[in-house]
This record gives C-alpha cells, sequence and structure tokens, in this order.
C-alpha cells in the first residue's frame, strides 16, 4: 500500500486569546487564528484556505497585517525559542518571506507586534523581564534600534506605529503610556506622564498627532502629542427587562441562529462582576477600533459602544451601542452575553464590524443596521455559528448521515455537517460532558454527563433526552456497528444496554490482552489513536498537537507523515465508515476535518456508494402545534390581504386625484419658464458681442506696448555686453597668477607625499583585497536591493510620470499665454543680474582661494607631524600582534586538549546514561505496581471494616432475638403448667356434677385460685425476692445443664475412641478369615490334586487287596480329625458372629445418643452368604 497523505479541509475553532486575532484581508476575506494555523475564510462563499504554522512550533502568540494587506507577521514558540514569521498573503498559497529568529538581544517571546504605514518597517514588543521594543527593516533582518520600555516588569498590551508616520511609535500597558520616536538610529520618548498612573489596556491612532487610550476602570483619552485633550467615563448598567424581552423575541426559534456560547470557566482576563442587575460597574476597555468617522471601543462583557467626533471640535460624543444578544435556550441565559470582547476589526469599506470575544466567538455586524437602529441597542450576528469555547472531550460519527457530534467541558453538545460545514445542533446543559456516540443512523446520541449517562433524540430543532442511567462520571461510551447495542464504562466495569428495551444486559471486568508489537514515539507522547475501517492505515494525535499518518501494520523504521493541527494536545480522533475523512479534537476547543490520499493524491476508494439519509425525527406534539401556527397564519395571511387591497383602493382614488392637480401646476410652470428662457437667449447675444469688442482692443494695446520694450531693451543689452567682456579679460589675468604659484605648491607637496603615499599603498593593497571581497559582498546584497528597488521605482515613476504629463500639459498652456504676455523682457534682465552675481562671485573666490593656501601649509606641517606619530604606533602595534599571536596559539592547544577530555567525557555519559535509563524505566514501573496495590490495599481495608461493622450488627441482632425466643419459651412453658393445673382441677370439679353446692364451692375456689393466682403471678411480676428466686433457680439448672452436656461430650469421646477400636479389630479379623479361606481353597485343591496322582493301575491293585487292613485303618483316623477341625471352625465363626451382633447393638445405642455420630457414617459390611456357606462346610 501508497503511504497516506491527509490534507487541511475545515476547521471548527478560534484562538481567541493570540493578540490582534482578527482582522480583514479584503472586503470578502477575514483572517483569525485555530488551531495552529491561521485561516483565510470567505465569508460569502464560506471557503477556508489554511496559512500552516512553523514546524514543531508550540503556538501563536500575536498576529498582525501590513497596511497594503500584501504581508502578515505571525510570533511564534518553536522549540522553546521565539520565532518572527512573515507570510506574502498575495502568493497563493502563501509562503514565506522572511523569517527572523536570530537575536544578538535578550527575548523570551513576543507578544505585540506593529508593520509601519509603507510596510517596509516591523515593531515588535518582548514579553517581561527583559521588555525591549525593537524597530526591525524585516527585508534585511537588520534591527534600526532597541529601547527597554519598563524596568518594573509590568504588562505591556500593545505597541503600534502612526498610520501617517513611519518613526512615530505607541507603547501601552500597565502605569506605561509612552510615545517614542525613531530619530538617528534611536527610539527617544516624546512624551512624559502626568498625574495618576492608570492601567491603560488598548489604545488606537485617530489622528496624525492623537491616540485614543482605554483602562481597566472604564475611562478613554484623547492625547495629542503626547498631552491630554479630552476625558470620558464609561458607564454601564444591566438592560431592563423590557429589552431583554425584546431581545428574546427578534431571536430565532432555531438552535442554530443565535445562541452565544456560554462556558463554565469565567475568562481570565474579567475581574469585574456584578453583585446585582441594576448596579453600576467600570467596564474594562479590551480593544479599541479607529474608523473614519470617529471609533469603536469594548465597553465592558458583551458590549461595544460607537463614538463620533463632534464638527469643529477635537472632542467625540458616543453616538451607537452595539450588543451580544441573550441567548433564551442557554441553562443560563443571563450569563450569555457576559463575555468580553478581545479584538475589533472594520472592514476596508468600513460597512462591517467584526469582532472577537473571550469565549472562541466571532461576531459580525453591518454599520448600516447601526444607523437604522437610532435610540435602541443594535445586536451583533455570529459571523459563522457558535464554536466551543473548552476543551472538547467527545466525538463521533455515524453512517447514515454526515454528521459529527462533539461534546466539550463548555458544558454544550454541538452536532456539525462536515459536508455543508455548518452547525446543525446545538444545546448546552449544567453539567460537564466527558463522552459522546452517535447512533449509526444518526437519530439518536449517548451523552455520558458528570452526574448521568443520558439517550436523547436528535430531533429537527433540539436535543432531547428519554432515558437516564444513573453512571456517574462515564467517560467513554459506543454504540455497537449495527446500533442494536450500546456500551458506557464506570470506573474499570463496562455496562451494555439494548436500544429496543433499554435495559443493562451484561457488564464486563477484567480486560487481558497481549501486545503484538510496539514503535517509538519519537520524543512526543501519543494521546490519541485511529485504525482505517480498511485496516491498511493509522493515524495518530499527540501531545503537541501534531497527527501522524502511517501505514498498518506498523513499520519498524520511522515512516510517517506528520502535520501541524493543533495548538494542544489532541484528545480525540476519528475516520468516517468510507475512510474519506479524518476528524480530530483537541484542548484548544477546535474541530479539524482531513481530507485523506493516498502518495499519488488520489481519495480513498469507497467499497460501496451509500447515499445519505435526509430523514429528520420531529415530535407529534411539535407538528400538530406546527400545524395549528399554519392554520393561523393562514387565516391572518387572507385577512391581511383583504385589509391591504381595500387600502390600496383607497390609496389608488386618492393618489389618482392628487396626481391631476399636480400635472396641472407643472403645465403651467413649463409655459411660464419657456417665455423666461426666451427673453434671457436674448440677452446674452447682446452681451457676447459687447465682449469680443473689447477683447480686440485691449489685444492691440498690448501689442503696442510689447514693441516699445523691445526696442528699449535692445540698447541696454549692448552696452551691458561691453562691460562683460572688459571684466572678462581681467579675471584670465589673475587665474594665470594664481596657477603659476599654485604650481610651485604642487611640486614641493608631492615630492613628499609620494613617499608618504609608497609606505601606505603597500598596507592599501593588502586591505583593498579585504575590502574588495568585502565589497563583492555588498555588492550582491546591493542587486538585490535594487533590483527590489528599481521594482518599486518603476511602478512609482509610471505613476509620477502620469501626474507630471497631465499637470504638465496645463502648466503649459497656463505659460504660453504669459510669456506670450512678458516676451523677451524678463530674459534680459534676468542675464543682467546673473552677469553682476557672477562678478561678485568671481571676487569672493579669489578671496577664498588665498584663505585655502595658508590653510594647506599649515595642514601640511600638521599631516607631516602626524606621519611620524603614526609610524611609532605601527611599530608597538606590531610588537603587540605578534605577542597576540603567540597567546593564540597556547590557547589553540590548550582547546585541542580539552576537546579530547570533553569527547571522552561525553562518551562516559552517554555510557551512564544508557545504563541509568533502564532502571528508571524499571522504578517507575515498580513505583505504578507499588501505587496500585496500595490503592487495592485500601479498597481492602476500607471493605474489611465496612463488613466488620455488618458482623458487628448482626450478632447483636442475634442475641437480642435469641433472648425474645427465650422469654418467649419461658411463657409457654408457664402457660402449658397452668393449663395442666386448670385441667386436673377441672376433673375434680366433674366429680361433683350431682351435687350442685360442693360443685359450687369448687366451681368458686377455681375462681379463686386461678383467678387470683393470674393477679397475683402480675403483681409477684413487680416482686424482687420472688425474681431473685427465679433467677437463682434458672442459673442451677443452666449449671446442672452444662455439667450433664460436657459428661455426654466425654462419654461420646470415649465411645468413639471404643468404636474406632473395635472397628479396627474387626477389619483384622476379616483380614485374617480372608486368608484362612484363600489358605482353605488352596490345600483342597493340593488334595484333589494328590489324590488324582495317586490313582493306582489294575496292576497294583492286588497290592491294594492285601494292604487292606492297614489301609481301614487309616481312613478311620483321618475323618476324626476332620471332625474335630470343622467343629472349631464353627465355634470360631459363631463366636465372632455373636461379637459383631453386640458391637452393632451397643453402635445403635451410642448413635441415639445426642451429640454423637459415626465417623464418616462407616458402616461394617455384612457377611456375604456365600462365605457364611462356606464357613459351615
Amino acid at each position: 500500500m501508497s503511504t497516506v497523505v491527509a490534507q487541511w479541509l475545515h476547521v471548527f475553532g478560534l484562538r481567541a486569546h493570540v493578540a490582534n486575532n482578527i482582522f480583514f484581508f479584503d472586503e470578502q476575506i477575514i483572517i483569525y487564528p485555530s488551531g495552529n494555523h491561521c485561516v483565510k475564510y470567505n465569508v460569502d462563499q464560506k471557503w477556508q484556505k489554511f496559512i500552516p504554522g512553523s514546524d514543531k512550533s508550540q503556538g501563536m502568540l500575536a498576529l498582525s497585517i501590513s497596511p497594503n494587506r500584501r504581508y502578515l507577521a505571525i510570533s511564534e514558540i518553536v522549540q522553546e525559542k521565539p520565532v518572527i514569521t512573515i507570510y506574502e498573503l498575495s502568493s497563493i498559497p502563501c509562503r514565506k518571506r522572511k523569517v527572523l529568529n536570530t537575536f544578538d538581544f535578550p527575548v523570551q517571546k513576543f507578544i505585540s507586534m506593529a508593520f509601519s504605514p509603507d510596510s517596509k518597517y516591523l515593531l515588535t514588543q518582548t514579553s517581561p523581564p527583559e521588555s525591549n521594543l525593537v524597530y526591525w527593516l524585516w527585508e534585511k533582518q537588520k534591527v534600526m534600534a532597541i529601547i527597554r520600555t519598563d524596568t518594573q516588569n509590568n504588562p505591556i498590551y500593545q505597541v503600534s506605529i502612526n498610520p501617517q508616520d513611519n518613526t512615530q511609535v505607541c507603547v501601552t500597558g500597565n502605569g506605561m503610556f509612552k510615545l517614542l520616536r525613531f530619530a538617528e538610529g534611536t527610539l527617544k520618548q516624546t512624551n512624559f506622564q502626568r498625574g495618576e498612573s492608570q492601567n491603560y489596556l488598548a489604545h488606537a491612532w485617530v489622528a496624525e498627532d492623537k491616540v485614543i487610550v482605554g483602562t481597566d476602570t472604564g475611562k478613554l483619552f484623547l492625547f495629542e502629542s503626547g498631552d491630554q485633550r479630552w476625558e470620558t467615563n464609561i458607564m454601564v448598567k444591566e438592560p431592563t427587562a423590557s429589552s431583554k424581552n425584546l431581545e428574546v423575541i427578534h431571536e430565532s426559534e432555531s438552535l442554530v441562529e443565535f445562541p452565544p456560547v456560554s462556558s463554565p470557566v469565567p475568562s481570565f482576563e474579567q475581574i469585574v462582576t456584578t453583585s446585582s442587575h441594576n448596579q453600576l460597574v467600570m467596564p474594562r476597555v479590551f480593544a479599541i477600533a479607529a474608523y473614519s468617522k470617529g471609533f469603536a471601543c469594548s465597553a465592558g462583557p458583551g458590549r461595544v459602544l460607537l463614538f463620533e467626533k463632534i464638527e469643529e471640535k477635537d472632542f467625540y460624543r458616543e453616538s451607537r451601542e452595539i450588543r451580544i444578544p441573550v441567548d433564551p435556550q442557554s441553562n443560563d441565559p443571563s450569563q450569555s452575553d457576559k463575555q468580553d470582547i478581545l479584538c475589533m476589526c472594520f472592514s476596508p469599506s468600513e460597512e462591517t464590524l467584526v469582532a472577537s470575544t473571550s469565549k472562541n466567538q466571532i461576531y459580525s455586524i453591518s454599520m448600516s443596521l447601526t444607523e437604522i437602529s437610532k435610540g435602541e441597542p443594535a445586536h451583533f450576528e455570529y459571523l459563522m455559528y457558535p464554536l466551543h469555547s473548552a476543551s472538547i472531550t467527545g466525538l463521533s460519527t455515524c453512517i447514515r448521515k454526515p454528521l459529527i457530534a462533539t461534546c466539550s467541558l463548555d458544558r454544550s453538545v454541538r452536532i456539525w455537517n462536515y459536508e455543508s460545514n455548518t452547525l446543525e445542533l446545538f444545546k448546552e446543559y449544567q453539567e460537564e460532558a466527558y463522552t459522546i456516540s452517535l447512533h449509526p443512523s444518526g437519530h439518536f446520541v449517548v451523552v455520558g454527563f458528570a452526574d448521568k449517562l443520558r439517550l436523547m433524540n436528535l430531533l429537527i430543532d433540539d436535543i432531547r433526552s428519554f432515558k437516564e442511567y444513573s453512571i456517574r462520571g462515564c467517560r467513554e461510551c459506543a454504540f455497537s456497528n449495527g446500533g442494536h447495542l450500546f456500551a458506557a464504562i464506570n470506573g474499570n466495569v463496562i455496562h451494555v444496554f439494548t436500544t429496543t428495551s433499554l435495559e443493562n444486559i451484561t457488564n464486563l471486568k477484567g480486560h487481558t490482552g497481549k501486545v503484538l508489537r510496539e514503535m517509538s514515539a519519537f520524543d512526543v507522547v501519543y494521546t490519541a489513536i485511529v485504525i482505517s475501517h480498511s485496516g491498511r492505515m493509522m493515524f495518530v494525535g499527540t501531545s503537541v498537537g501534531t497527527i501522524r499518518a502511517m501505514k498498518y501494520p506498523l513499520p519498524l523504521q520511522k515512516e510517517f507523515n506528520e502535520y501541524q493541527a493543533h495548538a494542544g494536545p489532541i484528545t480525540k480522533m476519528l475516520l468516517t465508515f468510507d475512510d474519506q475523512y479524518l476528524l480530530t479534537t483537541a484542548e484548544d476547543g477546535c474541530l479539524f476535518t482531513w481530507k485523506v490520499f493516498d502518495k499519488d493524491g488520489r481519495g480513498i476508494k469507497r467499497e460501496r456508494e451509500v447515499g445519505f439519509a435526509e430523514e429528520v425525527l420531529v415530535t407529534k406534539t411539535d407538528m400538530e402545534e406546527k400545524a395549528q401556527i399554519m392554520l393561523e397564519l393562514k387565516t391572518r395571511v387572507e385577512e391581511l390581504k383583504m385589509e391591504n387591497e381595500y387600502q390600496l383602493r383607497l390609496k389608488d382614488m386618492n393618489y389618482s386625484e392628487k396626481i391631476k392637480e399636480l400635472t396641472d401646476k407643472f403645465l403651467q410652470e413649463m409655459e411660464s419658464l419657456k417665455t423666461k428662457n426666451q427673453v434671457l437667449r436674448t440677452e446674452k447675444e447682446k452681451q457676447d458681442i459687447s465682449h469680443r469688442e473689447r477683447i480686440e482692443d485691449l489685444l492691440d494695446k498690448q501689442n503696442r506696448e510689447l514693441q516699445d520694450l523691445e526696442c528699449c531693451n535692445n540698447q541696454k543689452l549692448l552696452l551691458e555686453y561691453e562691460k562683460y567682456q572688459e571684466l572678462q579679460l581681467k579675471s584670465q589675468r589673475m587665474q594665470e597668477e594664481y596657477e603659476k604659484q599654485l604650481r610651485d605648491n604642487d611640486e614641493t607637496k608631492s615630492q613628499a607625499l609620494e613617499e608618504l603615499t609608497e609606505f601606505y599603498e603597500a598596507k592599501l593593497q593588502e586591505k583593498t583585497t579585504l575590502l574588495e571581497e568585502a565589497q563583492e559582498d555588498v555588492r550582491q546584497q546591493l542587486r538585490e536591493f535594487e533590483e527590489t528597488k528599481k521594482q518599486t521605482e518603476e511602478d512609482e515613476d509610471r505613476e509620477i510620470q502620469d501626474i507630471k504629463i497631465k499637470y504638465e500639459k496645463k502648466l503649459r498652456e497656463e505659460k504660453e499665454s504669459n510669456l506670450r504676455l512678458k516676451g523677451e523682457t524678463g530674459i534680459m534682465r534676468k542675464k543682467f543680474s546673473s552677469l553682476q552675481k557672477e562678478i561678485e562671485e568671481r571676487t569672493n573666490d579669489i578671496e577664498m582661494l588665498k584663505g585655502e593656501q595658508e590653510k594647506l601649509q599649515g595642514v601640511i606641517r600638521s599631516l607631516e607631524k602626524d606621519i611620524q606619530g603614526l609610524k611609532r604606533e605601527i611599530q608597538e602595534r606590531d610588537e603587540t600582534i605578534q605577542d597576540k599571536e603567540k597567546r593564540i596559539y597556547d590557547l589553540k592547544k590548550k582547546n585541542q586538549e580539552l576537546e579530547k577530555f570533553k569527547f571522552v567525557l561525553d562518551y562516559k555519559i552517554k555510557e551512564l546514561k544508557k545504563q541509568i535509563e533502564p532502571r528508571e524505566n524499571e522504578i517507575k514501573e515498580m513505583k505504578e505496581q507499588i501505587q496500585e496495590m496500595e490503592a487495592e490495599l485500601e479498597r481492602f481495608h476500607k471493605q474489611n471494616t465496612q463488613l466488620e461493622l455488618n458482623i458487628t450488627e448482626l450478632w447483636q441482632k442475634l442475641r437480642a432475638t435469641d433472648q425474645e425466643m427465650r422469654k418467649e419459651k419461658q411463657k409457654e412453658r408457664d402457660l402449658e403448667a397452668v393449663v395442666k393445673w386448670f385441667k386436673t382441677d377441672l376433673h375434680n370439679c366433674v366429680a361433683y356434677i350431682q351435687e350442685p353446692p360442693l360443685l359450687k364451692e369448687k366451681v368458686r375456689g377455681l375462681f379463686e385460685k386461678y383467678v387470683q393466682r393470674a393477679d397475683m403471678v402480675e403483681m409477684a411480676g413487680l416482686n424482687t425476692d420472688l425474681q431473685q428466686e427465679y433467677a437463682r433457680q434458672r442459673e442451677h439448672l443452666e449449671r446442672n445443664l452444662a455439667t450433664i452436656k460436657k459428661k455426654v461430650l466425654k462419654e461420646s469421646e470415649l465411645h468413639r475412641t471404643d468404636y474406632v477400636r473395635i472397628m479396627q479389630e474387626n477389619v483384622s479379623l476379616i483380614k485374617e478369615i480372608n486368608e484362612l479361606r484363600r489358605e482353605l481353597k488352596f490345600t483342597r485343591s493340593q488334595v484333589y490334586d494328590l489324590e488324582a496322582a495317586l490313582k493306582l493301575s489294575k496292576k497294583i491293585r492286588t497290592q491294594e487287596d492285601q494292604e487292606t487292613v492297614p489301609s481301614r485303618d487309616l481312613p478311620r483316623v483321618s475323618p476324626i480329625r476332620r471332625l474335630k477341625e470343622q467343629e472349631e471352625t464353627n465355634r470360631i465363626i459363631e463366636m465372632q458372629r455373636l461379637e459383631i451382633r453386640r458391637l452393632r447393638d451397643q453402635i445403635q445405642e451410642q448413635e441415639q445418643v445426642p451429640g454423637f455420630h459415626t465417623i464418616a457414617g462407616i458402616r461394617l459390611p455384612s457377611m456375604p452368604d456365600s462365605d457364611v456357606n462356606m464357613m459351615s462346610k
């Protein structure tokens, strides 16, 4: 893939705190700073062109445009050094003309600049503590003069040059108003401050020697040649309720047209605050702009005053008031117009006034509106649209619409259109917004505020929330690609919601990932990153405000394109769904849109063409209201039509009658005027004839007088000519004599001079070579200068020649008429006077020559003495030069040795740094881990303390419930005992049913017994003796219970030990039995095998018969033995069975005892039937 290229397309934002931040290039184009660029914006055609700042720039500080609108000066800080760059605005694109970056004086930054009227000189002011005022010939990068304006480190706000005089300069600051003049290579102060020192914030030249100055206490001063001529105070009253209502009525219902931005952060320059609505305050005058009728000045927050000059006086009076409109849809409309106006500028034709405010807004107003609105204050309008006034924290786009959503710390949410470069929607809230996400359809938006997460609808003219979630301080949120889900971050938990039921479906915790590749950031910190949807390119935002475009996957080498963009760290970056546009935001409050190209200048290909949707959400209530309004307006329009038609008919009748009357009058007047014209023509003809006769008479008289004068003057000229020839002869003789004397003197001088010249010519030749080299450099510079000068001079000469030709024609015509009348008389007079003057001058020259001859002789003597002194000085200087050359040679040797030491030390330092860097990184990582562990410990401590508190509370509750349970059980027992006693007594009473008197007595006894006893029980509750006896008996019983429980536990433990012992014995016995069974089986198998082997053949049967007697005796013995063995085994088995039964009975009895349980519920296995049968056998 080819490398990716990004091109600036549009910017939404302004840097308000750059000095002199807005001005006109021509009638339609304004220039203002935005991000790290200057923007040329065409107000009519709505296009932007960019003038980028210098590479590695840290931000712009001040701007200045030349009076001829050809040059733009920008003050910046590049790599912590001040730089002034001058651009040529006439070239397309704007190119750098000069860069001023080498200074012979200390400087931190340039805070204010101004061009001279002819645009050749530049005036710059440095910041404290240096506070140097520098006067530049900027094309040659030459400092013409420098002076320190302040020695007390007071702030300086503005410098300027008189628009009609290059040499006069004005400087204003805290306690400072100085007028200086440039003369003989220095700047000298021409005024002296008198009276109390003020904090002068701004000034402007209104005439050749007049300056208007504004202060922070609302005062305006007019100075003429440094002397105060006029003073006035600006008093500001809050607008009344009626005027505020009028402002609200005049504004549009749309969110876009008139809402001014309200920032939660007040301007750093705004100090004056109002404690009540009707209180008078003294405003601060931050900006003054002069125009032909007077000047305009800022008069407190959201207010501008126009002053016009009073005729035949040097004073000014307030003529108009202009205000920033109140925003009815802001969360605090009273604060919407509380923004300071920092800079103002009039268009070249003075038809429009543009102003920038402390909340990064640009307003404009046409001067024709100010003239119409007499008596009432006029109102500014947005030049473009309301902009962000604080850092932008959230950025998002959608698929179906060309929309951009942003949120900012100024508590606002804005919806932009990146195709039409306009603001679609805008709304302010009471809380700061940290993050935002647009639904892919463009109809919904999720915004994370400081208090809640809100899901809102984007309506045609409003942003309304329809669901809120209690997620505080959400820093990131996003819709899914399909839009059916959205997620929000709360701490380290991600909450996932559905857009259909608006419920929380899942929560995600704990993220683990694997680093695929790392890449060096190259001396910057990356603050934002975005990868294209195609996965082939990546854009990175830095803390310096630049953007880097690189391939993806990441290259190993330094392969990327870097672009200047913002004046602060970039907060968010985003690519549109088709990878056509790149969007960036930063802490400077600016939003940039970039067009993405490949290396060959071609746009990135879209995978599929998708038409943007034009649907807009509208609520049903809004539609019904608008329909009703439409009906009402239609009926009203019809009524107005009927009224207008009726009034037009009446007016037609009236006007037709008036026209008839006027036509009659004009016809009569026309006839009278015709008669008058005829009379006047006859009189004019008569006067023309008389004038011609007079002119002919005058011409005859003049011709006669001229002839007489010529005759007289010719005779006089002949006499004077003869006298002139005689004087010439005398003067020639005198000249020859003096020439002889001068030759003699020259010969003596020449001999002495030749000796000197030979001596000095040798030295002159050495120095002439040096001079020629320097002169060649100078000639090259002069040639460049002369070329530029010739171009300017040719342009000026052409204009001068055209003007000369016009006026010379007029002069020639007038001179020819005069010369004809005067003639040769004037010429002869001039010749006569010139001859007399020449004679007098010659006599004076002769006397002067004599005096000069005497002076020259004295000079020759003094020169001879000087020559001898110079010879001595030359010898002494030669000796000193030799000594210094020796010292230079020694110092060079030392310098070489020191450089060697320096190289060795530099190498050691580099090695030590390489060793230190990994350790420092490890230390940082360990510190971060320690901090995380400490945070986790604190959290665990808090959780433990909380759990301990909960446990204590639960224990207290348990104890209380146990006590109540015991009391209730005791009551139940008492009642049951009483009931039993009552039942027995009743049973006894039933026996006397047949005997009524005895039954009566028994029932009475029952009544007395139980009823009185119940009363006695209630009374006994109060008796302390009974309570003590009850407590004593209860304690006795509890002790008995405790001892019994202890005995039971001991016995159960003993039983357990016996049970375990018996179990172990049983297991060992069962093992022995199994082994015996195996031995029996084995012996039986052996017996069968032996019997089979011991079978005799038929041959040996006879031997068996012979041995019958012993064979019969043997089997008799073996069965008896076998019977005995079987009986013993049967006895053993029965004994074991009895023992097992006994042990089982004991186990059952112990299981019934409370507190005793078998070990792990183990029971002995029952004897299998097969084993029992085998044993019985």
